[in-house]
């Protein structure tokens, strides 16, 4: 089983075996129909995965939209933008229409903040300043933005980068998975991330953590993930590989046509997910 199957069926079972629940509770979360989505969930969770070794977090018990979510992340990252329509028009995705606040943007959120904050620009000019710095941080949680509009708060909030020998080293830190749905795609899209920044400053990449505050479940999805759990996963899946074209060196000169998943056969058929908004 590849460290990735194995961990997401771990930390399912954890879920589903746990006694933790908002059934009962007052949610803000609702489903399209208007009821209230309830979750399963568990705190404080951590999974290290070292791409040097290739550990890659992709699941194959199911697809995972990978090239969508390190679309997601040119967005946020190299376009710095919370604008809804350049998301569509560019990329090709519709998944935050839901979360639009009636501008055709998310708020000042996510690629709002990067931009101006400067905390991308920032982040690859002091790698390669002082790469042993310890500061190496993008926080996207910044309060004044959060008060300005209203809008989702971000989910996937942080990053930590640090530099050993030839290295880069990133934690992503989250405050809210969605297990079975956005967790991979967090995954996959930040280590994407891990592989530009680290060819921007002449380092490989190496291991990527990711922690998660709350990992949840959605009442609607217990059938679905309990179909997951009785999947075994693809053959050879440890052979999967993301590549990142290697005649390339700029952080803002990578697109989605430079990313290669290698080896990537995951079970079928794919499975649906009612979105809670």
């Amino acid at each position: 089983m590849t460290i990735a199957d194995k961990n997401f069926k771990s930390l399912c079972k954890d879920i589903l075996e746990s006694n933790n629940s908002t059934l009962g509770e007052k949610v803000r979360p609702k489903y399209a129909d208007g009821t209230p989505s309830h979750t399963y969930f568990i705190n404080q969770v951590f999974e290290r995965y070292d791409l040097s070794k290739g550990e890659l977090p992709i699941l194959t018990l199911r697809q995972v939209a990978w090239k969508s979510g390190i679309k997601e992340i040119l967005w946020i990252y190299q376009d710095q933008s919370n604008n809804l329509d350049l998301l569509k028009n560019k990329h090709g995705i519709t998944w935050w229409d839901e979360w639009d606040i009636g501008d055709r943007t998310i708020g000042q959120r996510y690629g709002a903040t990067v931009k101006r904050h400067k905390l991308i620009d920032n982040l690859l000019r002091n790698l390669k300043e002082q790469p042993y710095g310890r500061r190496h941080i993008i926080n996207l949680y910044q309060e004044s933005d959060l008060n300005e509009t209203k809008g989702l708060y971000p989910c996937a909030m942080e990053t930590q980068w640090s530099v050993r020998d030839g290295f880069l080293d990133m934690t992503l830190i989250q405050r809210s998975s969605d297990v079975p749905v956005a967790n991979a795609i967090n995954k996959i899209q930040y280590v994407a991330l891990l592989m530009m920044v680290a060819r921007h400053v002449g380092l490989e990449p190496g291991v990527f953590c990711h922690y998660v505050n709350n990992a949840h479940i959605y009442d609607r999805h217990i059938d679905q993930i309990k179909e997951l759990l009785s999947r075994e996963e693809q053959i050879d899946g440890d052979k999967v590989r993301l590549v990142l074209n290697p005649e390339k060196t700029n952080f803002y000169d990578f697109t989605i046509d430079d990313f290669t998943m290698e080896n990537y056969n995951p079970v079928k058929p794919n499975l649906k997910f009612e979105l809670a908004i």
